[in-house]
């Protein structure tokens, strides 16, 4: 925990500075002093290493912030110049997305109903670290030659219908499809060739592919939500756009690029790391984990390459899930639709104008919050309301669709991607009673597909959501449409048998 010696400059409610050395621009912080308090030092120190880093303009601390990969989860840094992997990470375009479907929480109640949809869910997306297509009998089978067009060409028409993925999605989707480094997707074909070069890529490539429609493991999740709307009349509208009513059901989802990404960005940091040990350049902090290059670098442009493949990857990878989610449920609901109502990326590196000029704004376990009338918004669904903000806190408190104030501004009109950890991984299976978990989300009438809900990832493991929350109203930076709780959860683990 940090201490009241901790140097933040208080600006707002919610709101502080952390100062930098050497004239840099202050860290912009968002949080209220009991969040802030949350703030350990190894999350500061990777906080100013970070904002000291070689071409950062911004850097912003958000709410949920604590120890990650170089930078800390639940940051955002910007560069005019330079590109960093860290504040993007190992899970390339880790997401959220929201499937709004045609059913009322009267049809979830039964317990015996939702055990059928979790087993219809469980026969199409696996779940577990090293699982596929295979190990489940109702999934989508891609194979390599596809998988090749999704990872180069992202969610264009073909790939949706070839996957039988409803094409008007992608228009619900914060990108739909990500390009090379020059803007072309011929970038991204090169650079698979590149890859295809070496022997061990070729040869996990068709397995990776087969991770397509899949979770994976971790604080990975699919959920099942009933939605309460807030009854302003801001939220009201901004419901009636997103596709939101007040009792439906919908299915949160949280998962990113799988193996593929992991592969990916794990060759990136080896390549930066051997080019900064070859050339003798500093690193900054000493931290191996910021390796850099500047923009029009070959460096950069492998890794923007790179970068993009596995976005790609990720995009189709939840819209999959998505068709396949709603493919179950109109097992157990014949007839009934659904509606992709957002996806939206908090791990990646985007262009994005700041302060009048072209950045590279880079978010690690951060969202994107762009209010109505946001020139990037133009020719879209949200051009008027803002686009959706879909922030995951814990099965138990709920998780909350929000919308972008004018005020993001501060913060490189982002927010937080959720809770944020307070206890690290194991601490949390040190501390935390296997049986009360479990206890407490039958309490709560909460069904998994866990035989025990894991440990790890137990509610006490994260932040107080409702503080963070408060934060981000507090700060300016955006209001709540909805809170959506839940009533049943996907995640890694054994399948319960009662």
């Amino acid at each position: 925990m940090t201490t009241s010696a901790t140097p933040f400059i208080e600006t707002g409610d919610a709101t502080a500075m952390l100062p930098l050395p050497k004239g840099r621009k202050p860290v912009t912080v968002i949080g209220t002093p009991a969040i802030r308090a949350t703030f350990d030092e190894g999350c500061l120190e990777q906080t100013i290493n970070s904002a000291m880093a070689p071409g950062v303009s911004h850097l912003v601390l958000n709410p949920d912030a604590h120890i990650g990969y170089g930078t800390p989860v639940g940051c955002v840094m910007a560069s005019p110049t330079h590109i960093y992997p860290g504040p993007v990470g190992v899970d390339i375009k880790c997401s959220m997305s929201l499937l709004a479907l045609d059913i009322d929480e009267d049809a979830v109640r039964d317990v015996r109903t939702r055990r059928a949809i979790i087993d219809a869910i469980c026969e199409r997306t696996p779940t577990g670290a090293g699982r596929g297509q295979r190990h489940v009998p109702k999934s989508r089978n891609v194979p390599e030659v596809l998988g090749a067009q999704i990872v180069t060409e992202g969610a264009t028409v073909d790939v949706c219908n070839a996957l039988s993925i409803p094409p008007e999605w992608a228009d619900r989707c914060e990108d739909s499809r990500h390009l090379g480094h020059d803007g072309s997707v011929d970038a991204l074909r090169a650079r698979l060739v590149i890859h295809r070069q070496n022997e061990r890529f070729t040869k996990k490539f068709p397995e990776k592919i087969t991770q397509l429609g899949s979770y994976g493991g971790g604080n990975h999740f699919g959920e099942c939500e009933v939605v309460r709307l807030r009854e302003d009349d801001r939220a009201q509208e901004a419901a009636m756009v997103f596709g939101l009513r007040e009792g439906g059901v919908a299915f949160l989802s949280h998962c990113g690029s799988r193996g593929l990404g992991h592969a990916l960005a794990s060759g990136q940091f080896k390549a930066l790391e051997q080019h900064f040990t070859t050339w003798g350049i500093p690193l900054p902090g000493g931290d191996r984990q910021l390796v850099h290059a500047p923009l029009g670098t070959e460096e950069a442009d492998a890794y923007l390459d790179d970068m993009a493949l596995g976005a790609n990857f990720a995009t189709v990878n939840h819209m999959l899930i998505n068709a396949l989610v709603l493919e179950a449920f109109q097992e157990v609901f014949p007839g009934i639709d659904g509606r992709l109502v957002y996806f939206i990326s908090h791990n990646i590196a985007r262009q994005e104008v700041l302060d009048g000029k072209m950045h590279w704004v880079h978010r690690k376990g951060a969202t994107r919050a762009f209010p109505g009338g946001h020139h990037a918004l133009k020719g879209t669904p949200f051009e008027s309301t803002g686009h959706p903000i879909l922030l995951p806190g814990n099965p138990q408190a709920g998780s909350s669709v929000m919308v972008a104030n004018e005020g993001a501004e501060v913060s490189c009109y982002s927010v937080n991607h959720g809770a944020g950890r307070m206890l690290g991984r194991k601490a949390a299976s040190r501390t935390l009673d296997q049986k009360e978990i479990d206890a407490s989300f039958k309490e709560h009438d909460i069904l998994t597909n866990c035989r025990n809900y894991p440990i790890d990832e137990a509610p006490a493991a994260y932040k107080d959501f409702d503080e963070v929350l408060r934060s981000v109203e507090l700060a300016g930076l955006a209001s709540e449409v909805a809170r959506l709780e839940a009533r049943f959860v996907i995640k890694d683990g054994d399948k319960a048998d009662d």
